[in-house]
Order: C-alpha cells, then sequence, then structure tokens
C-alpha cells in the first residue's frame, strides 16, 4: 500500500474585506483544489502586529508565532492579493516580514511561492505580485515564476467566469507540481 501525503498549500489572502475578490479567488482554490492537495487559508493577518524586532527577541507575539507555525507546516506558500496603490497590501508585506525571521531560518525560506490575484483595474494587480514575489524572494522562499497570475476584476463574476477559474486552478497546480532545483554545494 502506498502511503499517500497531500500537498499543504498556505494561502495568504492580501485583502481584509470578508468579501473581497482575492478572498473569493482563495476560496475558489480551496474548494476546486485537485485531489491530494489541501489548501489553508490563514486568517488573522490583522491580528498580526507590524514586524519590530524588539517584539521578535525571545518569543514572538503569539498572532507571529501561530503564522510561523501554519507556514512552517506548508508544503508551498500562494499569496492572493489585490494591488494597493502601485504595490502589495501592507498585510502582506508585514506576513512576509514576519515569515522571514529568524534570518536564514524563517517559515518561508526554502518554500515554492507563488502570486495570485485580481483588482478592479486593467493592469489585474501585475505591479502588487511582482512585488510580493521579489520580497518572499529576498525572504528566501522560491519563487515559482510560472504560477503569477494577474487577473483584472473588471467585468468579471469569479463564481461562473470557467476561464478565470481555470487559470487560477491551473497556477495552484504549477505551484502543488513544482520540483525545486537543487545544486551541489
Amino acid at each position: 500500500m502506498t502511503d499517500t501525503k497531500n500537498t499543504r498549500v498556505a494561502v495568504l489572502v492580501g485583502s481584509l474585506r470578508a468579501d473581497s475578490v482575492n478572498r473569493q479567488i482563495a476560496e475558489i482554490l480551496r474548494d476546486q483544489a485537485p485531489a491530494g492537495t489541501e489548501v489553508d487559508i490563514i486568517d488573522g493577518l490583522d491580528q498580526v502586529p507590524f514586524y519590530n524586532e524588539d517584539l521578535d527577541a525571545g518569543s514572538a507575539p503569539a498572532t507571529a508565532a501561530a503564522l510561523r507555525d501554519r507556514v512552517a507546516l506548508a508544503d508551498r506558500v500562494l499569496a492572493v492579493t489585490p494591488e494597493y496603490n502601485g504595490t502589495m497590501p501592507a498585510v502582506l508585506n508585514n506576513a512576509i516580514d514576519w515569515l522571514s525571521r529568524p534570518y536564514g531560518a524563517g517559515a518561508i525560506v526554502g518554500k515554492p511561492f507563488g502570486v495570485v490575484g485580481a483588482t478592479p483595474t486593467p493592469y489585474g494587480g501585475k505591479w502588487a505580485h511582482a512585488d510580493t514575489a521579489r520580497s518572499a524572494g529576498i525572504a528566501g522562499a522560491v519563487v515559482v515564476e510560472d504560477v503569477t497570475v494577474s487577473q483584472s476584476a473588471i467585468g468579471i463574476d469569479l463564481g461562473t467566469d470557467a476561464d478565470v477559474q481555470a487559470k487560477l486552478l491551473g497556477a495552484l497546480s504549477t505551484l502543488v507540481d513544482f520540483t525545486p532545483v537543487v545544486t551541489a554545494a
């Protein structure tokens, strides 16, 4: 008998609004994830204090520690985010800051990481997605370039738009199927 392990994907949603399009995307990905994929939407990012090394000395605040623990359990990390003023929301940037510590050994280090999302602009959040990928890469994640989906939310209904859902689910599958290249030291 073969022991099959689910691939666990921690999802960081950049929008705090309950009815946000990006929250809907995260829920669609959770509900329609391929067999063998568990999507864990991490709530409570708004409860994590802004990163401050003084707060992180000794033991991190409980909300930051819980964020780190959930991401540490994941095999992959996916940011689902809108774009605020041409970049990623502060709550997402803060989560990445906490996940990058301790330096070189944070919960995000070495994890395959992707970014998807939608905004009500013609650009679909591409700047926020690029900034999120760059920040996660600097924090030590392995950014999977083929995962980025920057979708304009103008005139679409995520619940019924099969093409958009297929793009998003394709991105999730690419992230799950990604195998990091291991180089000899």
